[in-house]
């Protein structure tokens, strides 16, 4: 230590006492190796102090009185006129203090670390948890109502949907045709204010109108039926209704298998103009090969020069035989007038 050897020649007179019932002596009082050296006046050691050990009797006051860490009743007096030894002293304590090990700062910081860790673990893991967990637990039967609510308020912005004896029979027949990973679910198609297909909890699908009106065969609805499962694959319409939600949702959900209306009707809001997820082309080929659905007239509903979509063109698993049927003929006349068009 830097401090310890500027101060090994420096000496001074105190008064030593080395019980409270004994006499005060006079001693030189010299630095060691860091300890504090106490000697007679013929500069015979009478006893050696670690400087780790020093404790200061009576702060800021004169004379300075000094004492071994747990032994107040040994004490060492330096008067006013040894302001050099009670400098060095004070100098060399405070170093070596500094020095030390502080378990409870040592504690405080790895408290505060691990509040971080919980606090980021609050804000970041803790509500994707909840929400996956809620998608998990969800049974079928609720995800069919929470679906039922959320198309009551969809109404509320399309109109109710198209419908009609034979043309919901059809629907029904196309449903079973390309049925989702828990049956053929649902279909509805919508009057109103639905441009492609929009997949809700519980299955259920709603179709724009001109998808059954502005084409000749079924294969193009039957494509967006196919795309529409396949996100419902990749991200469980529940989830995503969960994920545009607060958190307290999912807690609500989960804790009284309730959703709010007010989460269900914002959701409604925005549903109907989010972008579709994008499908890349090998995903879109294999569902359908899967669905035994042809690939081309679904390319070119969606992009006309079939610029965009020309791997499901060229790729096409029915390009050189066709599928099993969508629809009878009369099915699909039936579909295409369930608007009253």
């Amino acid at each position: 230590m830097t401090a310890l050897k500027e101060y090994q020649r420096l000496e001074a007179s105190g008064l030593w006492r080395p019980t409270p019932d004994a006499q005060r002596t006079e001693v030189i009082v010299s630095i060691g190796d860091a300890t504090l050296v106490i000697s007679d006046m013929q500069e015979r050691p009478l006893t050696h102090w670690s400087l780790a050990a020093v404790e200061r009797a009576n702060p800021g006051k004169r004379p300075a009185i000094y004492h071994p860490d747990g032994d107040p009743g040994e004490t060492l007096e330096l008067a006013d006129d040894e302001k050099d030894m009670i400098a060095a002293i004070e100098k060399l304590c405070t170093a070596i203090e500094r020095r030390r090990p502080h378990p409870g700062r040592l504690r405080l910081f790895i408290f505060l670390a691990v509040l971080a860790v919980v606090a980021a673990g609050a804000v970041f893991w803790l509500p994707q948890a909840v929400r996956r967990h809620a998608v998990t637990v969800v049974p079928q039967v609720k995800r069919a109502e929470i679906g039922a609510a959320l198309f009551r308020h969809i109404q509320q912005e399309t109109g109710p949907p198209c419908s009609t004896p034979e043309g919901r029979a059809a629907l029904d027949n196309l449903a079973r045709r390309i049925p989702g990973p828990r049956g053929p679910g649902h279909l509805e198609v919508m009057r109103d204010g639905v441009e492609g297909t929009v997949d809700l909890p519980g299955s259920t699908i709603l179709i724009g109108r001109p998808l059954v009106e502005s084409y000749d065969e079924p294969d193009v609805v039957a494509g967006y039926l196919v795309a529409e499962r396949l996100r419902a694959r990749q991200t469980d319409p529940l989830a995503q209704l969960l994920e545009a939600s607060s958190v307290w949702a999912s807690f609500r959900l989960l804790t009284t298998g309730e959703m709010d209306e007010g989460t269900l009707k914002a959701y409604a809001e925005t549903l109907l103009t989010r972008p579709d997820m994008p499908l890349d082309t090998e995903t879109l080929l294999e569902g359908f090969t899967s669905w035994s659905v042809r690939a081309t007239p679904y390319a070119y509903a969606r992009d006309k020069t079939g610029e965009t979509t020309v791997g499901l063109i060229e790729a096409d698993p029915f390009a050189a035989e066709a599928p099993p049927a969508l629809l009878s003929d009369s099915d699909w006349l039936r579909l295409q007038a369930i608007c009253g068009g």
